[in-house]
């Protein structure tokens, strides 16, 4: 069984009780990780917190040549990175090489050039100095659908900010965390700046999003567990950060390029097996063009073979576990009972995959708003076509979830598009396939979370403002 990372050692869980760790491609067991204790938090936090004082007074300077060890050696490791992700998650190799490993190395390298230019003191306001300083020991507490993505975009802000951290990393896809160990170990990264831990969420992530010990906490997850962790960080008065979940709407125009708006769109909807909180769920088109956007979502969805993640041409891989892929199953179950016209994939495992957990790529047709698949988030590659008859309704019908994480608009009129944006309440949204921008604020609105990640704005979600009046 694995061990957790603490005060710059390997040390064993205080619990005796592992989880195994799945390949969800073959379902075999390649790993075993701690189920975790509180004692392990317990441990980690008092490291994180003896390291404070020294970590906070480290010049911005050095605190970017660590990030930037650890960035190089990210970049010498990405291939053996990727592998570990693909067996462990079940993503397409390359998917796993270029995204997976190679957005956080991009992620890494835009906060070594931040820390080259941020002033975390000396604006003048009338008689006051506003300076900005680390607001202390950072929980933070990560899933399993990016697992090394999810680390790095709080671990980088967290330490370019001055933070100590402790990182609960998700039981179900684990290895690429205990990889980084490796790499921040190797780095040289002061002991207890960076601590490891892993266990379930009910019994480390609460322990940890509750402990008088930390001074905030960053978590991503689901909007139940998010719920949770706010509640338990209430206790302490702790800062909170949480990036939650996503229904994000495909907004179509009339007069969009329909084929490039399916085809882009459905690249959104089923990255990563569909299991992305940001992920183009609903596809919007106007009433008119209905019947030509179903026809070419079916054919868009026949260009993504479902298969082994290690085999050539494999666009989708299997879901993560079998949790996930019975869940996904069933809301596809519930799309046909509640009346949706099922016009592609389905429930049944894909032909020759029955060992693994796939998940066929879905297509529903005919959804209402009010369908359970257009209001819950599902978590796989399942895609809901909605029709409506004008662009009142379109706004209404995008923001008419719980959530607001993501959203897409396409128009012929960019500045018709960019309007467009502006009313739909979600806290990014694409315009024409414009490309994610990892300096850009990520996060969301309503029951997406609150609080940001990437760039600046990610940086002062661990910063703490002073004022001091002369």
């Amino acid at each position: 069984m694995r061990s957790n990372y603490v005060a710059g050692t390997w040390a064993p869980s205080a619990s005796d009780e592992a989880v195994d760790v799945i390949n969800p491609a073959t379902e075999e067991v390649i790993d075993q990780v701690p189920a975790g204790h509180p004692a392990d938090v317990d441990a980690a936090v008092e490291a994180a917190r003896a390291a404070f004082g020294g970590w906070a007074a480290t010049p911005a300077a050095e605190r970017a040549r660590y990030l930037e060890a650890i960035r190089q050696l990210l970049e010498d490791r990405a291939v053996p990175l990727a592998e570990v992700i693909t067996a462990d998650l079940g993503a397409p190799l390359a998917f796993s090489l270029d995204e997976q490993v190679g957005t956080p190395i991009a992620v890494l390298a835009s906060y070594v050039e931040l820390l080259g230019s941020y002033s975390f003191g000396g604006d003048r306001v009338g008689n006051s100095l506003i300076v900005r300083e680390p607001a202390g020991v950072a929980g933070a507490i990560t899933p399993w659908n990016y697992p090394l993505y999810q680390i790095i975009s709080k671990m980088a802000a967290a330490l370019a900010a001055g933070c100590p951290m402790v990182l609960k990393t998700t039981e179900v896809a684990p290895l690429a965390a205990y990889e980084l160990a490796g790499i921040v170990h190797e780095a040289g990264l002061p002991a207890g700046v960076f601590n490891l831990l892993c266990g379930t969420g009910p019994v480390v992530g609460e322990a940890l999003a509750g402990h008088p010990g930390v001074d905030l906490v960053s978590f991503t997850g689901s909007t139940r567990a998010g719920t949770r962790v706010a509640e338990l960080a209430a206790a302490t008065v702790k800062r909170v950060s949480l990036e939650l979940g996503g229904k994000s709407a495909n907004v179509v125009l009339p007069d969009a390029d329909l084929g490039t708006a399916v085809e882009r769109g459905m690249a959104r909807a089923f990255a990563n097996s569909g299991q992305g909180c940001s992920a183009l769920t609903r596809m919007l088109v106007p009433a008119g063009r209905y019947a030509e956007a179903v026809d070419l979502a079916v054919a868009e969805a026949g260009r993504y073979p479902v298969g082994d993640p290690l085999g050539e041409g494999t666009r989708l891989g299997p879901l993560v576990s079998a949790v996930q892929r019975d869940r996904v199953r069933g809301y596809i179950e519930r799309g046909v009972a509640d009346g949706a016209r099922l016009v592609t994939g389905g429930a049944e495992p894909p032909p020759g995959l029955e060992t693994g957990y796939y998940v066929q790529p879905t297509v529903f047709a005919e959804v209402t708003p009010g369908m359970a698949i257009a209001q819950e988030e599902i978590f796989g590659p399942v895609l809901s076509v909605i029709g409506y008859s004008s662009e009142e309704e379109a706004i209404e019908i995008a923001n008419g979830t719980l959530y607001g994480l993501a959203a897409a608009v396409w128009s012929a009129d960019q500045d018709h598009a960019v309007a467009v944006a502006r009313r739909l309440r979600a806290g990014q949204v694409e315009v024409n396939g414009g490309a994610w921008n990892i300096l850009a604020p990520f996060g969301g609105f309503g029951r997406s979370g609150y609080g940001r990640e990437l760039g600046v704005a990610g940086l002062e979600e661990y910063l703490e403002v002073k004022s001091l009046q002369f």
